[in-house]
């Protein structure tokens, strides 16, 4: 396998290597920290949503951090489609600082300076994007 030169790409090859499936790690970590996003899921049948959600979500990361096709379009649009669920615009954000998280534990000593460096602007920008749409929400008529 040839490793990427992105370092938000490699992250997710490295940790593909080491594990399966990241939706129960991610989902176990955001409840853990965010016990009010449990109950924004339905207690059955959400697995598929979840881990749709997540795959979603992941592809909106790597083409954010990549060559930004439009997949990364879909962070934007989705805050207002959280908005409408109740998510609060923190915990949508959130969601990606749990990835990102849960990829650093998966990792360990593979986590390095250059993927850390990577996933904190990732996360800033994303943040910033949220912000923007914030704006952009209140000063619409």
């Amino acid at each position: 396998m040839t490793s990427s030169s992105n370092p938000i790409e490699r992250s997710f090859e490295l940790a593909a290597v080491a594990c399966d499936d990241l939706t129960p790690h991610v989902y176990r970590r955001l409840f853990r920290e965010h016990p009010e996003a449990q109950a924004m899921f339905r207690s059955e049948g959400s697995e598929p949503v979840k881990g749709s959600m997540l795959s979603l979500t992941i592809e909106a990361i790597l083409d954010f951090a990549g060559e930004r096709r439009g997949h990364f379009r879909l962070i934007e649009s989705e805050v207002f489609s959280h908005d409408a669920y109740g998510t609060p615009r923190e915990l949508f954000v959130a969601f990606f600082a749990v990835i990102a998280a849960c990829l650093r534990d998966i990792l360990g000593e593979q986590w390095s300076k250059e993927i850390d460096a990577a996933w904190h602007k990732l996360l800033r920008d994303i943040e910033a994007i949220v912000l923007q749409q914030k704006h952009l929400a209140e000063d619409s008529p």
